[in-house]
């Protein structure tokens, strides 16, 4: 079953073709940190914006690796590109912008991302 997420001024929506999960990863790193994101990973596939593309901007950082998107309207940062270890184009998707989700029921799995 597919979810749904958005920005906080809902001009940037998207759909991701899977369950909700159960686990999200809190990364520590010195962006992630401030943002306070919980993190979701799903392959590109299965993700599809839905709109408000125009809406959307990109900020990169230290190794440049990951596309942090976000809405230039509300600031809200709803997904990030990226690709995975085995090669694979993915989408990180902040689990605090989808409303059916219930964060306080999350695994959380924290990761050591200011030390990478």
């Amino acid at each position: 079953m597919a979810f749904h997420g958005s920005c906080h001024c809902g001009k940037v929506t998207f759909t991701v073709d899977a369950d909700l999960p159960g686990q999200a990863l809190s990364c520590n790193c010195s962006y992630c940190r401030r943002k306070g994101m919980l993190l979701a990973f799903f392959p590109t596939g299965k993700f599809t914006l839905e709109s408000g593309e125009d809406s959307l901007r990109s900020y990169k950082f230290n190794t440049h690796k990951i596309d942090h998107q976000f809405c230039v309207d509300c600031g809200t940062q709803p997904f990030s590109m990226a690709t995975s270890p085995d090669g694979t184009p993915t989408r990180a998707v902040n689990l605090r912008c989808v409303p059916a989700l219930d964060l306080n029921a999350l695994e959380i799995q924290y990761y050591n991302g200011a030390d990478r």
